[in-house]
């Protein structure tokens, strides 16, 4: 199947005054049509800001990218401003992580969604209305008719990222980009949220880009994962890949850290240390400070992303040998299998 998007080498950077941020370095991904693919990992490894640089809304005064970005076939990471405009909204649509201030507050959620459908169909604005209520129906808010003439602050959080979805959706595009759409939910409106995701990836064939610090969310909604740190992408595959037969060790230390509801856990693992500076990143491998396993090779080269043996579509990017690999993801595996059976 060809890739409705493909990420090829992408960087980017920015200036400040103390020097070029290095945010996204060297990032490679394809999403295909109605898939899902989860992007994960720490506050501040890259993702949002790979996210941000395909839709084109970095500040570009002081922001480098190069690489490249193929939209059905399009370059259009270098594309103009009207270019972009012209396909954020329709072709591409992006949620942001808080709707309250992504939602014009002094205009009515209705007419927000009716601006959107204006900017991109030569339809009238009666018309426009009532792709508007449909829209605000379609998400699952009750009485649309009625809540179509509310502000922003009139609804509750779950129903301003319901309100934000159907803004994303009403243009039925063909590429939706969700950045931690569930966050700050309590946990049945995160439900709530995922599920409608799906449910609309369903009846329009939507592909998705998942950008998520919760593997849990990546569990329930992605194909395919993107594990990043340090604005470097360290491990891409299935989810049952990535789940089941882990080969990073930053890998094995998100899935170590994942709570659990079905076992009594008296601390939850943690990866010790903090992610480093972009500003000035450890030479070799990037998780090497915080890794278990280091040995001298990853404080001196950068490990690329290669296929795992048994199963090529699966890439890591390690020194360590396979058969460690295979080791401690069984161990980690059967760890996580036995706290879900014990009690």
């Amino acid at each position: 199947m060809t890739a409705l998007l493909e990420v090829r080498d992408l960087r980017t950077q920015f200036q400040t005054e103390d020097g070029f941020v290095k945010a996204v370095d060297g990032v490679d991904f394809t999403v295909e049509s109605g898939k899902t693919i989860g992007i994960v990992g720490e506050s501040g490894c890259g993702k949002s800001v790979t996210c941000l640089t395909i839709m084109g809304l970095n500040e570009r005064r002081n922001t480098t990218s190069s690489g490249e970005v193929l939209f059905n076939g399009e370059e259009i990471l270098g594309a103009s401003g009207s270019r972009l405009r012209s396909l954020r909204g329709k072709e591409i649509a992006m949620i942001f992580q808080d709707p309250m201030t992504s939602l014009n507050p002094v205009h009515t959620v209705g007419r927000q969604l009716v601006e959107t459908v204006l900017l991109h169909n030569d339809i009238s604005k009666a018309e426009a209305r009532a792709r508007a209520r449909e829209a605000l129906k379609e998400v699952g808010i009750p009485r649309a008719e009625q809540r179509v003439d509310d502000y922003p602050h009139q609804f509750s959080g779950g129903m301003r990222q319901r309100a934000m979805i159907a803004m994303a959706m009403i243009n039925d595009p063909k590429l939706l980009i969700a950045d931690e759409p569930t966050t700050a939910l309590d946990v049945t409106t995160q439900a709530q949220i995922l599920s409608l995701m799906q449910k609309l990836q369903e009846d329009h064939g939507t592909a998705i880009v998942m950008i998520t610090h919760d593997l849990g969310v990546v569990a329930e909604t992605a194909h395919e994962v993107v594990v990043m740190y340090a604005a470097k992408v360290v491990e891409r595959g299935t989810v049952d890949a990535i789940f089941t037969a882990p080969q990073h060790p930053y890998t094995w230390g998100l899935l170590g850290s994942l709570p659990r509801l079905d076992a009594e856990i008296d601390r939850l693992a943690q990866i010790p240390g903090q992610p480093p500076s972009l500003l000035n990143p450890p030479r070799g491998c990037r998780f090497h400070p915080r890794c278990a396993y280091v040995m001298d090779v990853c404080r001196e080269k950068v490990p690329e992303l290669m296929g795992v043996s048994h199963d090529a579509a699966h890439e890591q990017a390690c020194f360590l040998d396979e058969e460690t690999k295979t080791r401690e993801a069984a161990r980690l595996f059967a760890a996580t299998m036995a706290a879900g059976t014990s009690g």
